[in-house]
């Protein structure tokens, strides 16, 4: 607990020197009408400095013509309100200081000459830290080009990407929702990983880190939301970019994209496709000791596994504005993802307590997993005034389809490496069909001082697995033992209200309560076990915000939330491994619940601090170790655990070492606590883990730049397991060739190789430690050509009806 304390103590002496440092801010607001008086959209508008024209701050107006510049340093300034096209406005110096400016109403009336167009880019830190959530400006990364999605994650702060066993933390806590655009992926933990590895970070824009959502948001993440956003543009007109990329591990891999947007008059349209191929590797050492009736067996594992992926998926959208308050949208997309291991071997030597060989087998397994799906979305927004009253309404309907397939052949040897007795030859089949269908509808309007929101949503989902094992006896025999049909049905109907307001000027409030009511069946059709659940839930949430002063701000924030069981995690039938090792569901898994609170200390906008607490009870603990000690074998499972306590610490801050030269830091300090009882007895384990990530971006002469990155995680718990220490370095080079239209981009992942898993448990009969490998290091390249009209703004991002319910679609993959 000394880091701990002596971090907290850090903070409190620090803070009331930071709140010391004030400076006056204020808020520059204004509007854009185009030549026939109505509302423009999208105009670039730019904040500068009335002594040297040097930019200030940038952004675009609202559908509504509307801009607001916040926290504006005070000072003397002008406005420059700009569109390709368009004759230029410059306002009138005015003075910021500690008040509001509301601007003259700007018109723009075409140009007579269209002059070559100056643009002034005010680049986005990599990452970015906001009030409510931290941004991760992928695009502008270096190392990330050429990277998946999942490789971005692992540099993104407070993020934490176990690969061995297919886990995200965020915050030093599971339980992670992840969305893309908006709406989730309906995937498992182990799919959506294989997604996350498949998925090329150059179509990504950014990603939001969001640890405490409100009541509008689903009930389900125990630790927040992670929100990727693709690529979108600008303005009128039409364009696109290009990538191709290429990397080498131990084996190769190539990635390709093709994005377009068009937008024009009342039509918004954008459509992406891409494919991602490669191959890699990897290998496992598995030691474990098993104690039974006063004899030890130990087993000596090494596995090998060659794995091939493939990635398809496109999207696309469409947004037409009826009128300038209502716009109706569909959105589509598909993908089919293809995840193979042709060729696996699988070790083993089992010795007796003395270290004496007593046999050993070699197992060759051949696995797969397939999985396509497809999703339509419908949607409607309307406003109804201008001052915020408006209605959103979404429907959507996903299917997916899953071909999962696990062959064995193992042969046992004798300690004179003679084979002893026939073959073991299995194999099973796993098909899978995931429908779900969601409906929403949210509502917002000002009410008195404040603003009130609801909103009603329902969704149904069917899945149904199948699987089928079989032994060879001659010939391929059906085992009615481990055979096996699991179907479950699930409704949640939920509502929620919010409101949010003022008290006084420096004091800003939501409340808001979220009500679920869940109704779930589980049927194994085999053994004709059904459980069927209905439960209903409150999930109030508080958020305060208090302005100190113009430099320092305090959010104090607090929700309850709600995990479910993956679905598949209820199916009790079991899936092998190997003869010794295999996986088994629990049809007792209950639903585990979050108490969350969060204190956030922002000063100017730079230096974000965070101390959070949750209690988890019933913790929903994946890969939980058992032994059956009288057949030497030992399967994982997921069980619910008593309790979890987490206390988290987050320090954030970009630091300009020069105009060339700038780094981003990020420190977080976890204490978690876990308790529960094994074979009638209390197990409980506490650890202090902390991860450090830093950034270094640099601007060089004649269009270069680079980029060096690194993060380091220290030793943590998961549940029974101890993970070592992990970590990396990264570095990468950019030139920007052909007018700046194309991007040239080197990189290196993981540059001394030490991102490896390393873990071990030991309780009671529990006893093995494992190490694992895969292509943390690559090499890449890649190259970007953007053509057509750079200013083009892309559909609306929105958030649609589909919500967890992807997270939780599970299958032995």
């Amino acid at each position: 607990m000394k880091f701990f304390t002596s971090l907290v103590a850090s903070l409190l002496l620090i803070t009331p020197l930071l709140w010391a440092q004030s400076a006056n801010k204020g808020k520059v607001s204004g509007s854009v009408l185009d030549a026939k008086q109505e509302a423009f959209p999208f105009v670039n508008v730019l904040l500068l400095k009335a002594k040297d024209s040097t930019l200030a701050k940038g952004m675009t107006t609202d559908t509504e013509g509307r801009f607001a510049f916040e926290q504006v340093e005070a000072g003397r300034y002008l406005t420059l309100v700009s569109m390709v096209g368009y004759t230029k406005v410059y306002s009138q110096p005015f003075v910021v200081a500690n008040s509001d400016v509301q601007l003259s109403t700007v018109t723009l009336s075409t140009s007579a000459e269209v002059l070559n167009e100056v643009t002034v880019v005010a680049k986005k830190p990599f990452i970015e830290q906001q009030i409510d959530r931290t941004v991760v400006n992928v695009e502008n990364s270096i190392v990330s080009a050429g990277a998946t999605a999942l490789e971005v994650l692992e540099r993104s702060p407070g993020v934490v990407v176990d690969q061995q066993n297919d886990r995200l933390q965020l915050r030093g806590k599971e339980g992670v929702i992840v969305q893309i655009d908006g709406k989730q992926t309906f995937l498992s933990q182990t799919e959506l990983m294989n997604l996350l590895r498949n998925t090329p970070s150059d179509n990504i824009e950014k990603i939001e880190l969001i640890t405490n959502p409100s009541a509008k948001y689903d009930a389900v993440g125990n630790s927040g939301i992670i929100n990727i956003k693709f690529k979108r543009n600008q303005n009128f007109g039409t364009n696109g970019n290009l990538t191709l990329g290429a990397g080498y591990n131990r084996y190769g891999r190539g990635n390709g994209s093709l994005s377009l947007n068009h937008r024009h008059g009342k039509i918004s349209a954008f459509g992406n496709a891409s494919v991602f191929a490669g191959g890699g590797f990897n290998t496992t050492e598995l030691y474990r000791t098993i104690p039974f009736e006063g004899n030890v067996t130990i087993f000596d594992q090494f596995s090998d596994r060659r794995w091939e992926a493939e990635n398809y998926s496109i999207r696309a959208g469409l947004d037409y504005s009826i009128t300038k308050k209502t716009t109706v949208g569909v959105l589509v997309s598909a993908f089919k993802n293809k995840w193979e291991t042709p060729s696996g071997v699988n070790n083993n030597r089992i010795l007796n307590g003395d270290l004496s060989l007593r046999q050993t087998f070699t197992t060759l397994t051949e696995s797969g997993e397939n999985m396509q799906n497809a999703s339509a979305n419908i949607n409607l927004k309307h406003q109804f005034n201008e001052n915020g009253k408006e209605l959103t309404a979404d429907a959507d309907y996903v299917q997916y389809d899953g071909r999962n397939f696990n062959n064995l052949d193992t042969r046992y040897f004798n300690p004179s490496g003679e084979m002893e007795g026939l073959p073991d030859m299995v194999r099973n089949r796993m098909p899978s069909h995931i429908k779900i269908g969601v409906a929403k509808v949210d509502y917002t309007q000002p009410l008195g001082k404040g603003k009130f929101e609801t909103g009603l949503k329902t969704s149904f989902v069917a899945s149904d697995n199948n699987m089928t094992f079989e032994v060879m006896q001659d010939e391929w025999v059906v085992d009615p033992n481990r055979t096996n049909e699991f179907k479950y049905t699930e409704n949640i109907n939920a509502a929620y209200v919010n409101y949010g307001g003022k008290l006084g000027t420096k004091t800003q409030y939501q409340l808001g309560v979220r009500a679920e009511h869940t109704h779930s069946i589980g049927n194994s059709v085999t053994l004709n076990d059904v459980r069927d659940r209905n439960y209903l839930n409150l999930f109030p949430s508080i958020f305060i915000s208090r302005q100190l002063d113009s430099s320092n701000v305090l959010n104090l924030s607090y929700s309850r939330r709600i995990d479910r069981p993956d679905y598949q995690s209820l199916n009790p039938f079991e899936f092998y491994l190997d003869p010794y090792t295999f996986q088994r569901g629990n049809p007792n898994l209950r639903p585990q619940y979050t108490n969350s609170f969060q204190l956030t200390h922002v000063y100017k906008s730079f230096l974000n601090t965070s101390i959070s607490y949750s209690r988890i009870n019933d913790l929903i603990a994946r890969e939980v170790p058992k032994q059956i000690a009288a057949e030497n074998k030992t399967f994982v499972t997921t069980e619910n655990l008593d309790n979890q306590d987490n206390l988290n610490v987050t320090i954030s801050a970009p630091i300009p070492v020069a105009k060339w030269w700038n780094i981003q830091m990020n420190l977080t300090g976890t204490y978690n606590r876990y308790k529960t009882f094994y074979l009638d007895d209390i197990f409980e384990i506490e650890q202090i883990t902390w991860n450090v990530f830093a950034n270094n971006q640099f601007q060089l002469p004649k269009g270069w730049s680079a980029e060096l990155s690194g993060w380091y995680n220290s030793r943590s718990v998961y549940g029974f397991f101890v993970a070592q220490p992990q970590g990396m370095i990264s570095a990468g080079l950019q030139k920007n060739v052909l007018d700046k239209k194309g991007t040239i981009r080197l990189n290196v992942n993981d540059i001394f190789w030490t991102n490896k898993f390393r873990g071990s448990t030991e309780y009671k009969d529990i006893n093995f430690t494992i190490r694992s490998t895969w292509p943390s290091r690559q090499v890449r390249v890649t190259f970007t050509y953007r053509f057509g009209n750079q200013n083009v703004k892309g559909a609306r991002q929105r958030n649609t009806g589909a919500d967890e319910l992807q997270q939780r679609v599970k299958t032995n993959g």
